[in-house]
């Protein structure tokens, strides 16, 4: 499919993609990116379900929080617009905000489906993302092609020519602001997780090194009524990898969520 700019609602403060009726489905992109990277799956969910895929504050064409947001803040910032309970899908970045809307929101969710999702980095991948961070001036956006090829490889594809196409054109603060959260961010408390009553899919690739398949199976050893599913051969895009098997995979848990 081609990732070509879709039209725009305000909801709040944040803008969204929102189409499709029945029950909710909220969906969060990840750092750098906007609402179009979950393209095929709005097309898709939209069929049974009413969407809202919002860019995240600072991407896309929402407006950046405060100086110097917090997880918090994010978190507050899609809560508003749920005008009711949802099922909140979220990707890397956005799986840290989902998950933590379903803990301090419980009653606006009714499930979770947290894609590559962190969880206890280890020393190697902390001192990475760190160092990624600090390099971040708020000014300027570095040259995309280390983040392109930890996602993608040096395949070329349409995907990989998206992706790219949005992190140099994403305002540099509003990457800054949320990368910074991203890179100190450690997954949820495991306490937090213990006490989430919602259904939650904990879903990532078999080739991503960096939200690995552990991580994903530790989360849901760790939330009561969750479950992990590894999808072999994707890697940390696997929404627009590979939507085949991510649309089922939704659809199903979706289903069985209502």
């Amino acid at each position: 499919m081609t990732w070509t700019t879709q039209p725009r609602s305000k909801i709040g403060p944040l803008a969204a993609i929102a189409t499709g009726s029945g029950p909710l489905v909220a969906l969060i992109h990840g750092v750098g990116l906007r609402s179009e990277a979950w393209g095929a799956q709005i097309d898709a969910l939209s069929q049974t379900c009413r969407v809202i895929a919002v860019d995240l504050p600072g991407h896309g064409e929402s407006a950046a929080l405060a100086e110097g947001p917090s997880m918090a803040d994010y978190v507050e910032a899609i809560a508003g617009v749920l005008n009711e309970p949802a099922i909140v899908i979220g990707h890397s970045f956005g799986a840290m905000i989902a998950l933590q809307l379903a803990i301090h929101h419980p009653v606006k969710v009714k499930a979770v489906a947290a894609l590559n999702a962190i969880h206890r980095r280890d020393a190697v991948a902390k001192a990475a993302v760190k160092s990624r961070a600090d390099e971040l001036d708020g000014l300027t956006m570095a040259d995309p092609t280390s983040t392109l090829n930890r996602w993608f490889g040096s395949d070329v594809s349409s995907q990989r020519f998206a992706c790219e196409a949005w992190l140099r054109n994403t305002d540099p603060a509003g990457y800054r602001d949320a990368y910074r959260i991203f890179a100190a961010e450690d997954g949820a408390a495991d306490t937090d997780l213990n006490a989430t009553q919602c259904p939650v899919l904990c879903l990532t690739g078999g080739d991503e090194p960096n939200s690995t398949p552990d991580m994903s199976r530790k989360i849901a050893e760790l939330a009561p009524k969750a479950r992990a599913e590894i999808i072999e051969g994707a890697a940390h895009m696997l929404p627009m990898t590979h939507t085949s098997q991510v649309n089922a995979v939704l659809s199903e848990f979706i289903k069985a969520s209502l």
